[in-house]
């Protein structure tokens, strides 16, 4: 079967794309969910050189858009990005809680490999600052499993809480080894972001701002008052934990013979992995790894033919930096066990040989949920076509980059590996 290949991508800034007034409550919104899509697919459908007359279908991807913006019924939204042109082509929306742009991806892989399509727009996008802090945290509380979680009050701070509660206990970290290596997790993605101009934390953001740019820095914050980082489930702090974030990004795919013919940036989807876990946490024996992510990684690595030697730059799934350093071990980039180890050292910078989340990650990248994905997938491609945007590999353009995207509590695990042709 021949591979299909991404041939184009945009990602839109990430950020908080509204004005509050705190005295009055009122919320403006400045960049739409509407618009988010529109942008994003436009972009991806300019950079890949086609017109839009040239997709024949198109996969959207988003998380709980009823909830944050009122609007279900979403794939057909996707006409907007050009009216004409793509009134009455299909269009279908998956959900997969923060993977829902990954599982469109597949999905419309899938159909491309069927051979009824030759070029299908992905496209994933969340709108999540229309609503306050406890309306956002309900709607997340939608993705974990809802009868012994989200009804129970568990929010996913709590849950990867949890995840890193039982990684501590079974290696037997005190809290001064398990807080320095979350910090040096969320320095390096906060160095990595001040470099991406798309990035949520950005250049000129609060952490660069602040001077939050090593683990020194991040350690010495009190645990309370102004410019804290306060316990938000202990033992994870505010700044062991992702923003929330508006935000779109797009990719076009095509099938591999024709993607070559009629693009000179294609990038083969070499190896996918998807696999889905238990997804009540009281239904897991060992929470101190992710055994639904190695199960993914192993399966994409096989598909693709290739082994960790051959990977030049992963984005992995940083919700919070405990699931760094379990994605970290679940790709094989350290020991089980030595991942924070590994980051206290100095491991997965961009000189590294293969550096971890050098747009930032979703720590400081930012994280629209049902745009995670696909963004992931649109930032790893534009390294590979020597088109990178921000912090760059110091070693050169790799070759080979890997995706690690997780929905949910690590439930809906989606790895791929993305081969520069």
């Amino acid at each position: 079967m021949a591979k299909v290949c991404i041939i184009g991508a945009h990602n839109t800034a990430f950020g908080a794309f509204v004005e509050k007034n705190r005295e009055t409550g009122e919320v403006k919104d400045t960049k739409s969910f509407y618009e988010l899509i529109v942008e994003a697919g436009q972009g991806a459908i300019a950079d890949a050189g086609l017109n839009a007359d040239d997709i024949d279908a198109v996969w959207l991807g988003s998380c709980s858009p009823s909830k944050f913006v009122n609007q279900e019924h979403v794939a057909p939204l996707a006409v907007e990005v050009a009216p004409e042109a793509l009134r009455f082509k299909p269009m279908t929306r998956t959900e997969g809680a923060c993977a829902s742009s990954s599982v469109a991806l597949y999905n419309a892989m899938y159909a491309v490999e069927s051979g009824r399509f030759k070029n299908v727009l992905v496209i994933g996008v969340e709108k999540m600052n229309l609503l306050d802090t406890k309306g956002v945290t309900h709607a997340l509380a939608c993705s974990s499993y809802w009868p012994s979680e989200g009804s129970r009050g568990m929010t996913f701070p709590g849950l990867f809480a949890e995840l890193a509660k039982s990684y501590f206990a079974h290696y037997k970290f005190d809290e001064e080894t398990y807080r320095n290596h979350l910090a040096h997790v969320s320095a390096l993605a906060y160095r990595n972001g001040a470099k991406n101009p798309l990035a949520h934390f950005g250049p000129g953001g609060l952490p660069e701002k602040r001077g939050l740019l090593d683990a020194a820095s991040i350690l010495a914050l009190p645990g309370e008052g102004r410019g804290s980082n306060p316990l938000v489930a202990p033992p994870l702090r505010l700044h062991d934990c992702s923003l929330v974030s508006d935000g779109a990004a797009a990719v076009v795919i095509s099938a591999g013979d024709h993607a070559k013919q009629i693009s000179k940036k294609a990038v083969e989807i070499a190896g996918i992995g998807h696999a889905v876990e238990r997804s009540a946490l009281e239904n897991r024996a060992r929470l101190f790894e992710l055994e639904g992510a190695k199960h993914a990684v192993n399966t994409a690595f096989k598909e693709a033919g290739i082994t960790l030697a051959d990977v030049g730059m992963v984005e992995v799934h940083d919700c919070f930096t405990i699931n760094q350093i379990l994605c970290t071990e679940a790709l094989g980039l350290s020991e089980d066990g030595r991942g924070g180890f590994d980051y206290v050292d100095g491991r997965f910078s961009h000189e590294d040989d293969c550096p971890v989340n050098l747009s930032g990650g979703l720590k400081a990248k930012g994280h629209p949920v049902g745009a995670t994905g696909v963004s992931m997938h649109a930032l790893t491609y534009k390294h590979l076509v020597n088109e990178p945007i921000g912090q760059t590999r110091a070693k050169g353009t790799p070759e080979i980059g890997v995706v690690l995207n997780v929905g949910g509590a690590a439930v809906s695990n989606c790895a791929t590996v993305l081969r520069r042709i």
